[in-house]
């Protein structure tokens, strides 16, 4: 089951989540760890890791109360996870089908980072650490924009 060194598992809901499976092993080379299949064919648990972390995710269970972001027209929150190539995964997460609201970019918090809405609903920032910066740097290159504490 779940990785329990990871403090946070995010667990999300997709609309057609053997779909989602599929797309996540394509686009972001997840591995599928355990499923859960009703007798209905809906996965009420599925476990994958992708670049060493773990995320659960099932169909919707309406009579639970538990809808994917399509649903609601979007969702609250991203996924950001780190990998080793964050221009590589671009490239693959969009030929699986992704589509990116921001494409890789150096920031001055120190990441190469970019962000893609996969096809399910689901807001995902993808990143690789290219430098260590100080909060002094930060401020530095970020002007007036953000207070930085």
């Amino acid at each position: 089951m779940a990785n329990e060194s990871q403090a946070v598992t995010a667990y999300i809901c997709c609309d057609d989540a053997k779909r989602a499976l599929e797309f996540y092993a394509r686009a972001f080379g997840a591995k599928e760890h355990i499923r859960f299949t009703s007798e209905d064919g809906r996965i009420g648990h599925a476990e994958i890791e992708i670049a060493g972390g773990r995320i659960m995710l099932s169909d919707e269970w309406p009579e639970g109360g538990v809808f994917s972001p399509k649903k609601y027209g979007g969702t609250t929150f991203a996924l950001r996870v780190v990998v080793p190539d964050v221009d590589a995964l671009v490239r693959s997460a969009v030929a699986a089908g992704a589509v990116v609201e921001r494409g890789p970019n150096d920031e001055p918090y120190g990441d190469r980072a970019c962000w893609l809405h996969d096809p399910f609903g689901h807001r995902w920032c993808f990143s690789t650490p290219i430098e260590e910066v100080s909060k002094e740097e930060m401020r530095r290159r970020m002007g007036d924009s953000f207070l930085i504490d």
